[in-house]
């Protein structure tokens, strides 16, 4: 079918709202569509086979202006308005009206003032963006302050308690800062099918609940730049699921779980920068499936393992300015993959293996800073 009239006049009417602004700078009128041919044929435009508009990806355009007209798509599933320049406030768009919205994604758009509470009305999402929304912009030689975006009035919990259905959730660098550490068990209480989970500089309080690790499809955890500081005995090491855990610069102290690095699917670690948390390195089973593990500025410690060469998948390997000692395992010669190796500012002694020279995809080798010792 083609494009139906009532599906043609919004998108006509966004396109006459909308102009190009790169860097906040009026550009030109947005002219990205023909109105002389079939809608469901332009470029960003999703329709379904009776000619509704379902879909609609505008992301990373440099666009600016007002797109009030989008609410009047109503069979729209999928909104993609990510990497522009909108910089405006929510409060005045119909997100009710989009009630078999499954995707919205807003992120790094210039948004910002309180999340309004027609977000939490549309509860068929499955995924939910309002990331990055950048805290300054640069023009005519001035840099400019965005407040950022912020959940107060609704709460955290008041717009998550709807939404059921989610399984992707972003919010970085959105204030919940007045959540205390209430988000945590919301979190898990209400959000059962979730599997990605980013909450990064957000302003949260720790400890973290144990009852995170019930989330058991959860394949990705991103909780960097909140002061979380404790970790709970055994956090996620039962996570069947996990694939890439994130908890850099959040002042963690305590032990770290070993188990973590021995889940079956995990891939990436980035506990960096958390210098009072004290953890060792495992024995690395053969088939471990780590692609990226970043523990630099940490308290961990002890020998580097010579399992570590059963590391097969690894590409990123960053643990400088630990305490580790001993020597470098020879195994490390076995990481074919291995693109950095940061091993500086540790106590690491004995000589300096020549097979590290010559690993395939080795760019980047850090060493300094130790007890080695010998010609290279």
């Amino acid at each position: 079918m083609q494009c139906l009239d009532d599906q043609r006049s919004p998108l006509l009417q966004l396109q006459h709202h909308l102009y190009y602004a790169p860097n906040f700078t009026f550009s030109s009128k947005f002219e990205l569509w023909d109105p002389n041919t079939d809608c469901c044929f332009w470029e960003g435009v999703t329709c379904d086979p009776y000619g509704h508009v379902i879909g609609l990806d505008l992301r990373y355009k440099n666009l600016s202006g007002s797109f009030h007209s989008i609410f009047n798509l109503h069979r729209l599933q999928r909104l993609n308005l990510a990497g522009n320049n909108i910089n405006t406030t929510l409060f005045s768009y119909g997100f009710d009206k989009l009630q078999n919205l499954t995707h919205l994604n807003l992120s790094s758009s210039c948004f910002h003032g309180q999340i309004p509470m027609k977000i939490s009305h549309l509860t068929r999402l499955v995924s939910l963006d309002l990331s990055y929304q950048d805290d300054y912009y640069w023009r005519n030689g001035y840099y400019y302050y965005l407040p950022p975006l912020k959940l107060e009035k609704p709460n955290f919990k008041t717009l998550i308690k709807n939404l059921r259905f989610l399984t992707e959730l972003y919010l970085d660098s959105v204030d919940i800062s007045t959540q205390s550490a209430k988000w945590c068990e919301t979190t898990s209480l209400v959000l059962s099918n979730l599997r990605v989970l980013s909450l990064s500089s957000c302003g949260l309080k720790g400890p973290l609940c144990s009852s995170l690790s019930r989330l058991s499809f959860l394949s990705k955890l991103i909780l960097d730049g909140n002061p979380i500081s404790y970790l709970p005995p055994n956090f996620l090491v039962n996570s069947s699921c996990l694939v890439s855990l994130s908890l850099r610069d959040c002042n963690l102290n305590g032990h770290f779980p070993t188990g973590i690095l021995l889940l079956p699917k995990i891939q990436s670690i980035d506990i960096s920068g958390n210098d009072q948390l004290m953890g060792q390195l495992p024995e690395f089973p053969a088939n471990n499936a780590l692609q990226s593990l970043l523990l630099s500025h940490t308290n961990f410690s002890g020998k580097l393992p010579h399992s570590i060469g059963n590391l097969k998948f690894l590409t990123y390997l960053e643990l400088y300015y630990c305490n580790f000692f001993g020597p470098i395992p020879s195994s490390i010669a076995n990481l074919s993959q291995l693109v950095n190796l940061y091993l500086g500012g540790n106590k690491l002694s004995g000589s300096i293996h020549s097979s590290l020279f010559t690993l395939p995809s080795l760019k980047t080798l850090y060493l300094g800073d130790n007890l080695l010792r010998g010609s290279v």
